[in-house]
């Protein structure tokens, strides 16, 4: 029977594999914006590939006249939906397997929570192409896929059952303090998906704020608008300019508060434990953190490069799988 939940756990690594390459595939979608490269869900023009064809093309230009086919973005889009339907098969295998093998110890309420998750994904796939790229959906989206390979780590995690030697006794008590780490990165997060979502990445040009002048140009009337007014696309953005300012110097705040509070987490875990796990998971948090200000830095210092924006996603997405092992570490520490 524990070669039955060996197998399970090997299928979630995969999952957690393709989750990344997921998370991937939809940053490079949306910042080389092709999110609506193909203006219909779950196919495209009507297809279930991309139009190739000039008999294809014509009729996908008839069904669609106000979105010419532009193939490139389409490949884009669809080839994120084909890796995400693959997430969602796997996901379905795992769940159904765990309830399987519920009675040799196999999580249930997890994968079902996960399934749960990656079918409200698949919903919010839908709408952003719906909803014309609805910053709130965008932003949602993302935090979906997030969600999914936390969910998947979780899983992992669970399914290890490990625990750790620590001979200092009150270190579980600091389990709350990387709780409360999760939630200040998942809102930065937030903030992150917000500033690409509105198209604000590019409107501060200069470190360590923003250009001479931000200040004043601050203003949160409609910044942070969850529901924006109806338009027939949020296509590269609807916000003026200082409202699109005042997200992006949000979300340089936020980086701030971030970095500052995970740093101090790991060097107070590092000072605490005596284990090697804590040691060096604390190292690695430290590690994925500096990486990720680099990233960000590098985003403004080279105007927004794809394949370093595109790696901002995945290492930010890498930072909470290191902050979520820690915190897991500490709450079933013996």
């Amino acid at each position: 029977m524990s070669r039955n939940i060996n197998n399970i756990k090997t299928l979630v690594i995969v999952s957690i594999l393709l989750a990344l390459i997921v998370i991937s595939l939809g940053a490079y979608t949306r910042l080389t914006h092709a999110g609506l490269g193909c203006p219909d869900w779950p196919g495209c023009y009507g297809l279930h590939d991309v139009p190739q064809t000039s008999k294809e093309i014509l009729k996908a230009q008839a069904a669609f006249p106000d979105r010419p086919v532009e193939p490139q973005k389409a490949w884009n889009e669809m080839i994120h939906r084909y890796f995400a339907g693959a997430l969602g098969i796997l996901i379905l295998i795992i769940t159904f397997l765990s309830i399987k093998n519920r009675e040799v110890g196999s999580p249930i309420l997890l994968p079902l929570l996960i399934l749960g998750v990656v079918t409200f994904q698949g919903a919010l796939g839908m709408w952003t192409v719906t909803m014309k790229l609805m910053p709130i959906v965008v932003m949602g989206h993302l935090l979906g896929g997030l969600t999914t390979l936390c969910l998947l780590f979780l899983l992992y995690l669970r399914l290890k059952r490990f625990h750790i030697r620590e001979e200092n006794t009150q270190l579980r008590k600091c389990a709350k303090f990387g709780l409360i780490g999760i939630a200040i990165l998942t809102a930065q997060i937030a903030l992150g998906g917000w500033t690409s979502s509105n198209y604000a990445a590019l409107v501060c040009t200069e470190l360590p704020i923003c250009q001479a002048g931000w200040e004043n140009e601050l203003t949160f009337e409609n910044s942070f608008d969850l529901i924006p007014p109806e338009r027939d696309t949020y296509e590269y953005g609807h916000l003026g300019h200082a409202s699109r300012v005042t997200i992006h110097v949000m979300h340089r705040f936020g980086a701030i508060v971030t970095a500052i509070y995970l740093l101090w987490l790991a060097f107070f875990i590092m000072r605490k434990a005596s284990s090697m796990f804590f040691q060096q998971t604390s190292i690695g948090l430290i590690t994925v953190l500096f990486c990720q200000i680099g990233l960000g830095i590098s985003n403004v210092w080279f105007s927004l490069p794809l394949s370093v924006a595109v790696a901002h996603n995945v290492v930010a997405a890498c930072l909470m799988l290191t902050l979520i092992l820690l915190t897991y570490g500490l709450q079933r520490k013996i």
